[in-house]
């Protein structure tokens, strides 16, 4: 058997402002960096020896890998950052106020863009010449960017679309490793690890809206040789 553990990035600069954040590149919150730690100290408790790590290419979400293999002694694990497993992309949203948002389009609509499967938000319209729109970044023009054929930058995602975006990287990389029987850990975002929890517990559409992962609280799976869900565990600090 295999181990996949999956860390969501501790709370954010914008997190804690209450700020949609998607692709938008914010630092780890004093308590972010908190809970990235402390996931490490879990990991460590659990006793789980890593071989391969897996992050997208937002600060936030390296910052907590890194610190969390720190705390667990394993900074040296080989890492591959993919654009794949970014943060879903809010489109127009990214930089509003959450409560700001609901007050403009109404509780409704902005949960609607929240949690439905495959309701897309507003979409930042197409531009070519600055790497934002009224402030709102869009990925075009960024360097980290540059391999990424422009048609697959994504303007806005719901659920539907990142689990599309990451399920490619998975195929290619990381179920290779895993079936080759490594012990995979990766550090990512909220809707990027909820697309792959829905494609490895194989949950609804209708079920994976009440899937929430916390930050810094490390899920644990057991993976059998077809990579079925053998067990499962979630990863808390004691109350």
């Amino acid at each position: 058997m295999a181990k996949l553990v999956l860390i969501r990035h501790g709370q954010s600069e914008w997190n804690a402002l209450n700020l949609f954040n998607g692709w938008v590149d914010t630092k780890l919150s004093d308590k972010g960096i908190a809970q990235a730690k402390e996931a490490g100290q879990l990991l460590a408790e659990e006793g789980i020896q890593f071989d391969q790590a897996y992050t997208s290419v937002l600060t936030r979400a390296i910052t907590t890998l890194h610190l969390a293999l720190e705390e667990a002694d394993q900074l040296w694990v080989p890492e591959v950052k993919s654009w794949r497993l970014n943060e879903r992309h809010y489109g127009a949203l990214q930089g509003l106020n959450k409560a700001d948002a609901a007050t403009k389009w109404g509780d409704e609509q902005v949960h609607q863009w929240r949690r439905s499967y495959d309701v897309l938000p507003p979409l930042l319209e197409e531009q070519t010449e600055t790497m934002t729109i009224d402030g709102k970044s869009y990925p075009a023009m960024d360097r980290r960017y540059q391999d990424v054929p422009a048609g697959e930058l994504p303007k806005g995602e719901n659920l539907k679309v990142t689990l599309e975006r990451v399920l490619p990287f998975w195929d290619s990389d990381i179920s290779k490793a895993l079936k080759d029987g490594k012990n995979v850990v990766i550090g990512a975002h909220g809707n990027s690890l909820r697309a792959l929890v829905k494609h490895i517990e194989q949950i609804s559409d209708e079920d994976i809206m009440g899937v929430e992962i916390a930050n810094g609280q490390p899920w644990v799976y057991d993976l059998d040789e077809d990579l079925n869900v053998v067990s499962k565990k979630i990863l808390k600090p004691e109350a």
